[in-house]
């Protein structure tokens, strides 16, 4: 280590599509859009489940979860991204950098193990009814909760720390929209074959195995739903988690592209794909549970009636 030249970086420099002024006009449009989505939905997702006490079960409780770590998660580059499509000079400060690295980490793998734990909740809800209170009970909830947050930043912490820990010999040009953990690694002037190692080990621990986890999950629950006499108990127990369904398929079938995809032609697309990932998946999942959840759409209707608010309200002043 002493061998390199450890010049102080105090900023970094995020190229973007450098050279593609129109292309990134469109972009911010797009993206803009899209990111307004994410927010406005995944926040009325949330006051949805505060406001209406139907919604107050373990279901939505992680749902809102979800919907929280999405706002969060495209938070922590989307408006800086934003700004730089505008921008000539797309700088951001270390710790700016920093912290950017440690969220996006963090919360991409309390994704993971939130889906995880959905999936259980719909297991227990349909294959083991009797036992749901006890065994999703608001204490339950809520520690299955804190461990799913509390090993994703754990995760994102080691790997940080980690990655900080290496020589960039004033590297400071990152070829990417953000301070994305491979783009700046890649900047690093030491050997980092034990960071890429890590990052494959922890990636598949918190990736695969939730995903053997839901997919045992669900092969439970549509054992127990084929055993359903009627074709109508039959879809009412599927409509239960068909929402949940839909957001695991499209979040693992996204990261499966991203990593399975024949070689890209250039950098450009790599990071275009990796940008629709981080952006367009979490703001399709309040789309989702909203056309696919009839008590979503039934606290929507009552909110835009004015229902829900005035009972709010009612019940508070009771």
């Amino acid at each position: 280590m002493g061998g390199y030249n450890q010049t102080a970086v105090t900023e970094y420099v995020l190229l973007g599509l450098c050279g593609h002024s129109n292309l990134e006009m469109v972009l911010f449009v797009l993206f803009l859009g899209i990111y307004s989505v994410n927010v406005l939905g995944n926040a009325l997702l949330i006051g949805l489940n505060v406001l209406d006490s139907r919604l107050h079960s373990p279901m939505y409780f992680f749902l809102s979860n979800l919907s929280f770590m999405d706002i969060c998660g495209t938070s922590s580059f989307m408006p800086l991204m934003l700004v730089n499509f505008l921008v000539a000079q797309r700088t951001i400060s270390f710790p700016g950098c920093a912290l950017q690295l440690y969220l996006t980490l963090a919360l991409g793998c309390t994704e993971c193990l939130l889906l995880a734990v959905m999936a259980y909740d719909r297991y227990v809800a349909i294959c083991q009814p009797l036992r749901y209170p006890e065994l999703m009970s608001g204490q339950m909830c809520m520690q299955m909760a804190l461990l799913s947050w509390g090993t994703g930043f754990a995760n994102s912490l080691l790997l940080s720390i980690l990655t900080w820990s290496l020589p960039f010999c004033g590297h400071n040009v990152i070829n990417h929209f953000f301070c994305e953990y491979l783009a700046v690694l890649k900047l690093a002037c030491g050997d980092i074959s034990l960071n890429v190692l890590l990052g494959m080990v922890t990636t598949a621990v918190v990736s695969l195995a939730p995903f053997l986890l839901i997919c045992l999950s669900y092969i439970f629950i549509l054992d127990a739903i084929l055993r359903v006499p009627s074709a109508a108990g039959r879809r009412k127990a599927f409509s239960t988690c068909s929402a949940h369904l839909t957001v695991v398929m499209i979040f693992y079938g996204t990261i499966s592209f991203m990593y399975f995809k024949p070689e890209a032609k250039g950098p450009d697309l790599d990071k275009i794909i990796a940008l629709f990932y981080g952006v367009v998946t979490p703001s399709l999942n309040p789309i989702i549970y909203s056309l696919r959840n009839a008590e979503v759409k039934a606290a929507a209707r009552a909110l835009l009636q004015g229902d829900l608010l005035s009972r709010k309200t009612f019940l508070t002043l009771r």
